[in-house]
């Protein structure tokens, strides 16, 4: 993985996890409203996992936010 993938992950885990957290919400009930695994939400909000584009958008209709809030600045 480039340099500038793994900080692209790590600043969208990061700012996700935020906006999960703003919003009052715990890892198990979020990933409940994802329908995923709390395993799951955590990898992705450590920066392990990938997400795809509609994870990405399910994600922010669930947090009530644009993708590009999500996203590192360019």
């Amino acid at each position: 993985m480039g340099n500038n993938q793994l900080k692209f992950r790590i600043v969208l885990a990061r700012q996700l996890r935020a906006e999960r957290k703003a919003m009052g919400l715990g890892q198990q009930e979020f990933a409940r409203k994802l329908a995923i695994s709390q395993s799951t939400l955590a990898r992705i909000e450590s920066g392990e996992q990938n997400v795809t584009i509609d994870m990405l958008e399910l994600i922010c209709s669930r947090l009530k936010c644009k993708i590009s809030e999500l996203l590192p600045d360019q």
